[in-house]
């Protein structure tokens, strides 16, 4: 009999608050406690109300853009809904008031040939376009350029299954469709997706595409790139259908151009993706591992194995801790985990005879190398509420405190290093303004030569939040350069990491990217300033 995954329903996020709105979270006393040792004894001044400036597209404008059939509003509640994305600076301007990154309008096409017709009225006009959908963005990916008007294209109406080969197990989708939608639409025909990030109540499709995502299930299914066989964009030169093979040599592959382009090539609207059959039996289980180190070789091991989980993935000591003194809020930790060392989950996914095969051999190997089974309540209480992480930043924001998240993605022979480079640049950064700070991380993503760090930061905030975060921010950015990694795994580039992202590339492939742009948006009306200036 096939097991579903846990049924979670599209959410529609309040604008400067993460999630479902009515299923907010609250700090346990033991983290309210925990956090009066980092000085954090004040709740944040109450939000507020946003002030939206006046738009600027003027009527023959918002005309113009009637007339391609897309529903337009101007309202100042609909430009507020298109406010930023989500992250920490995102939701601390958002407290503070600031509306100035509101877009002029929020147009809403039906179809491809309703947003070729839109993007024609922006380059003819010269007006701003910022592709939107989910809106999970936390990079700045949603904040262009404002230095002309700027419409947000919604493109949540373009929605839905729209082809299943189940032959080549290749499912076509708008790029609109939420990822709970298509995971539902799927599973009607007994298929699923099987791509899961933290932001998968509100993420689309489309957006995943866009970011290069990376879902909890990488090691399994691969990144959310690694499914993508084919994309349909609309751009101010036309509309470009890609992908007709699986694999070819006809040429580079030009998925690529746009996979990663956060909307400054142009406006995907229809993904093809690989889909496999919804799985007939799923395991989580928890381990537990002394130290950091010893999970990390742990992880190393099984990535560069030929047997692989479909779930992996290692929280350190801090990170292990804080779950343990609120475990509701994300998920990862449970009665059975041990205090101190480090808890690893590991899931897998599939047919009975293969979860039994992969399960054998990924146990055994993990008790080799000194890993101790903790069973299944740990590991399913994960996988029950692995959405809940993010969902714990509101509630310390609300208590006084700065957190905020960010990655980074390395070769395993410098993954020590480079978590205690950036480790050190953060606690100093914030040390120096006189807030110490918890850094927590994890690894979530790993291939047979690298993989992802995932830190959280949680510091006493100051009167100015936002440059307190940007000096620990710049810290870490100048540490990852550094140390030879790369500036994001799949947060993607927005504007928040795009200085770092130019330094990283060099300046050929800087050339590269803006010749394509060049000929793709002549006229640079797509996501401006987004990441390429």
């Amino acid at each position: 009999m096939t097991q579903r995954e846990t049924t979670v329903d599209v959410v529609d996020f309040t604008p400067g608050r993460w999630g479902n709105p009515n299923d907010q979270m609250e700090l346990s006393d033991s983290v309210l406690k925990a956090l009066t040792m980092l000085g954090i004894d004040e709740p944040a001044p109450t939000p507020v109300e946003v002030a939206i400036p006046q738009t600027r597209l003027d009527s023959d404008a918002h005309g113009a853009l009637t007339a391609t059939g897309a529903r337009v509003d101007s309202s100042d509640a609909a430009r507020t809904k298109r406010l930023r994305g989500y992250s920490t600076p995102d939701l601390l301007k958002f407290r503070a008031g600031d509306g100035g990154d509101a877009p002029d309008a929020v147009v809403e096409p039906l179809d491809t040939d309703q947003v070729a017709a839109v993007l024609a009225v922006c380059d003819d006009r010269r007006i701003g376009l910022s592709p939107f959908a989910g809106g999970t963005a936390v990079t700045g990916g949603l904040a262009p350029d404002r230095s002309r008007p700027v419409i947000s294209l919604d493109l949540r109406q373009l929605t839905g299954l729209l082809e299943l080969d189940e032959i080549s197990q290749i499912a076509t989708f708008a790029a609109g469709t939420r990822l709970p939608d298509a995971e539902r639409l799927l599973g009607e025909h007994g298929f699923e997706l099987g791509h899961f990030p933290q932001s998968y109540e509100g993420a689309t499709i489309g957006g995943c595409a866009v970011t290069r995502s990376a879902g909890q299930s990488s090691i399994g299914y691969g990144r959310f790139d690694d499914m993508v066989v084919g994309l349909t964009v609309a751009t101010p030169t036309g509309i470009a259908e890609i992908g007709t093979a699986p694999k070819s040599a006809a040429g580079p592959d030009l998925r690529q151009l746009f996979l990663g382009s956060e909307g400054a090539f142009g406006v995907v609207t229809t993904v093809r993706v690989h889909v496999h059959p919804v799985p007939t039996v799923r395991r989580f289980y928890g381990w537990h591992f002394s130290d950091f180190a010893s999970g990390s070789a742990a992880m190393r091991a099984l990535a560069q194995s030929a047997v692989k989980p479909t779930v992996l993935r290692l929280s350190d000591e801090a990170e292990t801790g804080l779950n343990l003194a609120n475990p509701s809020a994300a998920g990862s930790a449970s009665a059975s985990t041990p205090a101190g060392g480090c808890l690893m989950i590991v899931g897998f996914e599939g047919d009975e005879a293969d979860v039994d095969c992969r399960d054998t051999y990924v146990s055994a190997r993990l008790a080799e190398l000194d890993g101790t089974p903790l069973g299944t309540e740990a590991g399913e209480h994960w996988r029950t509420g692995r959405f809940r992480g993010p969902y714990m930043r509101d509630p310390l924001l609300d208590a006084g405190a700065l957190v905020e998240t960010l990655e980074t993605v390395t070769f395993w022979s410098n993954l020590d290093a480079l978590k205690v480079a950036v480790t050190a640049a953060i606690t100093g950064a914030l040390g120096d303004q006189g807030t110490p700070a918890v850094v927590m991380c994890h690894i979530s993503h790993v291939y047979p030569t690298g993989a992802s760090l995932y830190f959280t930061v949680i510091a006493n905030a100051l009167d100015d939040p936002q440059k307190q975060w940007a000096a620990a921010k710049s810290a870490a950015n100048a540490a990852i350069r550094a140390a030879g990694a790369s500036i994001t795994h799949h947060h993607a580039v927005g504007t928040d990491h795009q200085s770092t992202y130019l330094q990283e590339i060099g300046d050929v492939q800087v050339r590269a990217l803006r010749a394509v742009k060049d000929a793709l948006d002549p006229n640079g009306v797509l996501n401006p300033g987004v990441l390429l200036p």
